[in-house]
């Protein structure tokens, strides 16, 4: 975790949010004292969407014997 005071902080906000990576923590002090917290997030991962596999997933054994070796961990 690293610190940097307000006032480079002030001055320098775009480039400091432009080499955060994800997790790194960088915490903003003014008077020796910690005031803020900036925090590197990772990026947003995509909505997921009920459907999407519709169609995928194809079965060749339309039978119930291929089932039996399974039985003990069917209720």
């Amino acid at each position: 975790m690293s610190t940097i005071t307000l006032q480079d902080a002030h001055a320098r906000l775009p480039e400091i949010i432009a080499d955060l990576k994800p997790g790194d923590e960088l915490v903003v002090v003014m008077d020796d004292k910690p005031v803020a917290r900036i925090v590197g997030m990772s990026p947003p991962t995509k909505q997921r969407v009920a459907g999407r596999g519709k169609g995928m997933l194809i079965s060749y054994i339309e039978d119930e014997e291929h089932l039996e070796h399974f039985k003990e961990y069917m209720p």
